[in-house]
């Protein structure tokens, strides 16, 4: 996927991800009957099916996660994700605290 359709699915609601979701998974449906007939032509399309799921199912828990969250402790989050080898110990506690 490109950054550009990655960033809409952000933008997208968590119904409108999980509508995209259910239809993603209908499509991989189809393609393991067609492989299994043997009329599949590119099996690389199931792949990249697979990993848009993951992707939107990842965006909907990030989501999920947010909407729990004061806005305080989403900015300190948004912090963490941006300092990338430095972290301080309060940091680290605030992650372990959120994801645990």
């Amino acid at each position: 996927m490109k950054s550009k359709q990655k960033e809409e699915l952000k933008a997208k609601s968590i119904n409108e991800l999980r509508n995209l979701v259910k239809e993603s998974e209908g499509l991989i449906f189809k393609f393991k009957l067609e492989k299994a007939q043997n009329k599949m032509k590119n099996l690389k399309s199931m792949f990249w099916e697979r990993k848009k799921i993951a992707l939107m199912l990842t965006v909907i828990n990030q989501k999920l996660k947010l909407e729990k969250l004061t806005p305080k402790e989403a900015v300190k989050i948004e912090k963490v994700k941006t300092v990338k080898k430095r972290r301080t110990t309060k940091w680290k506690l605030l992650e372990e605290k959120l994801y645990l």
